[in-house]
């Protein structure tokens, strides 16, 4: 089980709420009043307007619909931040971006919240405490209440100087005693509402025994072998499959490619999902053919930078992966060039350009689901695995 850390002096923060993106008014008449003939035209009106309400919706449910899941890619140059908000209006941030460029990071991170309409954060995870991810946390609780912080512990990398003034920040954050803290292992389920969230690694900790359905062999662990010892926080990475009805989605941070081959091979313990964030920002040091290959993922979105990530041996793997419908980057990766990058469509921010767009998924229970780009204002829908 998870071990939640108690406040040293708990506050009160309110639950995350949804606001509506639309307002309706309608005109009132005093009671000395009697209505116009025309009203009865009004309320005819009004009662038609509903009736069309309850018909079934035929497409996937808008952003903002009581029944969606909505996912967040913001773009942190880099970093990562994805922020997940739940038909139940619980939302859960994965990771919090750089620190300091003048509160950018978090000030996406809060225009996100608002787009969602939240006006708190429930839960933060950070995967691992690497600069890129755990760095922004400060500035975002300045500006934004949260209201527990999810983690693997203690900080492994203690040799490394920006990584340690990173990790010693976060701790001096949660000895404010404001916020709940719950360190995670494998094989937990976060306490998240609308969501299944289950703990797959944890402080270089994999889960033992397969996922339901899981726990095939893997071709692929044939033509793999283990990478050399990472001591990096890297390998630590808190990751995650997340659940929403028939949808299933795949975090597992920076996690290294030595940490995926004990995951995978010589059995699958993951199985399939139908979204892969790619790992360490599609970086070569992660997402090698034996994780990717396995899990088949019918998107992959990459939350690279334009000069961070984005490797082209990495991209190539996701590319070739089996069932692969599309991959979608935050930005075009320098690295990669022309050859190695996806099409144009499926990038938030092209080359030479930095507009901080970002993509957002809006996904329903039977496992359809839409990709948004912010930049093209363009959707692409997918619809439910068969």
């Amino acid at each position: 089980m998870y071990e939640i850390i108690p406040m040293a002096a708990r506050h009160a923060v309110p639950a995350g709420t949804r606001t509506s993106n639309s307002t309706f008014s309608l005109l009132a008449w005093s009671s000395s009043q009697s209505a116009p003939a025309s009203c009865h035209r009004y309320a005819l009106t009004l009662a038609l307007f509903c009736a069309l309400l309850a018909l079934p919706t035929l497409a996937l449910a808008p952003a903002n619909s009581t029944k969606s899941l909505q996912i967040y890619f913001i773009d942190v140059e880099g970093g990562q931040a994805t922020l997940i908000v739940t038909p139940e209006g619980q939302s859960l941030l994965i990771d919090t971006g750089w620190p300091g460029n003048n509160n950018r990071d978090a000030d996406r991170i809060v225009a996100a919240a608002r787009d969602a309409g939240i006006n708190t954060v429930d839960f933060v995870l950070i995967t691992h405490y690497h600069d890129d991810h755990v760095g922004g946390a400060p500035q975002l609780a300045a500006k934004i209440p949260i209201g527990t912080f999810i983690d693997h512990g203690e900080n492994r990398e203690t040799s490394d100087a920006i990584t340690q003034r990173d990790w010693l920040a976060y701790k001096q954050l949660l000895a404010t005693g404001k916020y709940k803290r719950i360190v995670a292992k494998p094989g937990d389920i976060l306490p998240i509402q609308g969501v299944r969230v289950e703990v797959i690694s944890s402080d270089g900790a994999l889960i033992e025994k397969s996922l339901p359905g899981a726990g095939q062999p893997n071709p692929a662990c044939a033509n793999s072998a283990p990478s050399l010892g990472d001591k990096t926080e890297n390998p630590r990475s808190l990751g995650t499959l997340i659940t929403f009805g028939k949808l299933k989605i795949l975090d597992l941070g920076d996690l290294t490619a030595e940490k995926e081959h004990e995951l995978m091979c010589p059995l699958n313990k993951i199985g399939t999902v139908d979204i892969y964030i790619a790992s360490h920002h599609g970086f070569n040091q992660s997402g090698s053919a034996v994780l990717v290959h396995a899990v088949t993922p019918r998107v992959a979105i990459v939350d690279n930078g334009a000069r961070k990530g984005g490797s082209p041996s990495a991209l190539d793997i996701i590319r070739s992966s089996p069932n692969l419908a599309a991959l979608w980057q935050l930005h075009f990766s320098e690295d990669a060039g022309p050859a190695h990058n996806t099409a144009a469509e499926f990038i938030a921010n092209p080359s030479g350009l930095d507009a901080a767009d970002y993509l957002k998924l809006t996904a329903n229970p039977d496992g359809a689901f839409a990709i948004f780009n912010s930049r093209t204002k363009q959707s692409q829908n997918y619809a439910a695995a068969q």
